[in-house]
């Protein structure tokens, strides 16, 4: 597959960066009782906005899209004060910020998936490096909140829905679908499987241990 079939536009990449700074920091305001300042906040909110690609990057060995031009940390920071300055508006709309983070995954994913695919990843690292670019920045602003990460928590299904979103792209390129369709349709599957696991509370079951092997008595 040829790298000029998918490459990015700029305009998608920062409206990725701006949509995950904007989640993050407005998801960060909410902690009132860490009494993170003003640039604890855009930090956070900067950190979830460029986590997903930094992360991709790093997997693909490429310099950090961020570095190569001004206009990421402009968009991330632009993006995360506003997300800090309105929560207060956007508290008051429950669903806003679900719906911010799982089109975050979903662009995230489409993103990094397609870039994988560009530098000649097979089809199932390529889904391995889109989940990861979906989920990295959720990941890394929970880490830097010091709370439970999303990701990993019952009834979040956000890394399946970023699987889910991956694959389709992955069998759409496949059979021949244009790419940008493809990235259009891993985006409207990731956002539609993170939404549908809210609203119906869908989950995996909860991890157990095996506390009896069938057939061995216990002294």
């Amino acid at each position: 597959m040829h790298a000029n079939l998918f490459s990015i536009p700029l305009w998608a990449d920062l409206l990725a960066v701006g949509i995950g700074a904007l989640q993050g920091a407005t998801f960060a305001a909410q902690f009132r009782d860490r009494r993170l300042d003003l640039l604890g906040v855009a930090i956070i909110g900067i950190a979830t906005g460029l986590g997903g690609g930094l992360l991709r990057e790093i997997l693909l060995s490429q310099l950090p899209a961020a570095l190569n031009t001004n206009w990421y940390l402009l968009v991330a920071t632009a993006a995360a004060l506003l997300g800090m300055l309105l929560e207060t508006v956007f508290a008051r709309l429950s669903v806003f910020i679900t719906v911010l983070d799982a089109l975050t995954i979903g662009l995230y994913c489409a993103i990094g998936t397609t870039k994988a695919l560009a530098v000649g990843l097979p089809p199932v690292p390529a889904v391995f490096v889109g989940v990861l670019s979906a989920v990295g920045g959720s990941i890394l602003r929970d880490l830097l909140l010091g709370v439970p990460i999303a990701v990993m928590s019952v009834g979040s299904l956000y890394a399946l829905a970023a699987v889910a979103g991956a694959a389709s792209l992955v069998v759409f390129v496949a059979v021949g679908v244009p790419v940008l369709v493809a990235a259009i349709v891993c985006v409207a599957v990731t956002f539609g499987v993170r939404i549908l696991a809210v609203l119906f509370s869908w989950s995996l079951p909860e991890q157990r241990r095996l506390e009896r092997i069938p057939g061995i008595r216990k002294p």
